[in-house]
């Protein structure tokens, strides 16, 4: 990662050399609000927090709302939970929402057993298994029809012992085989901005977020990479008119339903989103298509609730990224 971000580095003090400074922004810092590590204490009324910056502690309100598959209480929350916090506006030390195990999968199913699945989420990433338990049976399966190889899966849960157990689709499941999905035209490249949906993906997938730094990065993941210099990015031509990016662009993105705008790098592929042309209910959207999967943090520092998936957006890309 510290490659990536010194490759970014590079990339926007050369095009800024070319084409001036105002053509690249530099990225916006993950708000303060927002923190992500490892449980060590937890009571009714404080967490503290193993995180790359040493230990964090967070005070609980009446109004402090937990998640873990569902609203929870705060005896819900343990020692080695994984945790975003999400801090009140008049206090970095009071909680104002707590997510614990949050995990997600975007990807193809390769497998099925019984109520487990396999999901390759591509680009190089490891196959996850995923499990859906009756209780939430009823409510994928209104979503994702066809549990088996070759279909799309998209859903968020938690993490329990190495794998996701599934609570809520996040997304509705095309009809057909990833193999058959028909080809979409090309769309005409957007030069500016652009409308559509804001996803979210943890590049750490839920391990050691005190000790990995992947765990806080800002950035986005991106569905129309160039091919150049990106072989192991398996995308198909998005939804949405995206102009083509490389790794180390940026680009500005707002949440259309709470007006906070963050300047972001590219910093990964997100195939998944490619594979996919769907609508967020969100505050109303401005057209079908995903347009940026955010990482954890940055996800919710810009408005957005996990356990949601998605938010309506806009991005707007500098002249002269590329």
């Amino acid at each position: 990662m510290s490659l990536m971000t010194e490759h970014g580095r590079d990339r926007r003090r050369f095009t800024a050399a070319v084409l001036g400074a105002d053509t690249v922004p530099e990225p916006t810092p993950v708000s303060p609000r927002v923190s992500r590590g490892v449980v060590v204490e937890a009571t009714s009324y404080m967490l503290c927090l193993a995180t790359p910056d040493g230990e964090e502690r967070f005070l609980y309100e009446r109004v402090t709302s937990f998640w873990r598959g569902a609203e929870v209480g705060p005896d819900e929350v343990g020692p080695g939970d994984d945790v975003v916090v999400l801090c009140a506006h008049d206090g970095r030390l009071v909680a104002e929402r707590v997510w614990a195990q949050a995990a997600r999968v975007s990807g193809v199913i390769t497998g099925r057993e019984g109520d487990t699945l396999e999901v390759d989420p591509g680009h190089g990433r490891p196959r996850v298994p995923v499990v859906i338990p009756y209780r939430s049976s009823g409510r994928i399966g209104v979503r994702h029809p066809r549990l088996e190889p070759g279909y799309v899966f998209d859903a968020v849960g938690v993490w329990d012992r190495g794998e996701v157990r599934a609570v809520r689709p996040a997304t509705t499941q095309p009809p057909y085989p990833l193999a058959a999905t028909p080809d979409r035209p090309p769309t005409p490249q957007a030069s500016g901005t652009v409308g559509g949906i804001a996803t979210w993906y943890d590049p750490a997938w839920g391990r050691a977020s005190h000790l990995d730094p992947r765990a806080r990065v800002h950035g986005v993941a991106y569905p129309a990479l160039d091919r150049a210099g990106h072989d192991g990015c398996d995308r198909r031509t998005p939804c949405a008119p995206l102009p083509l990016l490389s790794t180390g662009a940026t680009l500005r993105l707002r949440n259309d339903c709470t007006r906070a705008t963050a300047v972001v790098p590219v910093i990964d592929c997100a195939a998944a989103d490619s594979w996919l042309c769907d609508l967020c209910p969100s505050c109303g959207g401005q057209g079908a298509g995903r347009i940026a999967s955010l990482t954890m943090t940055g996800f919710v520092a810009l408005g957005g609730r996990l356990e949601d998936g998605c938010f309506n957006a806009t991005v707007t890309v500098a002249q002269g990224e590329g």
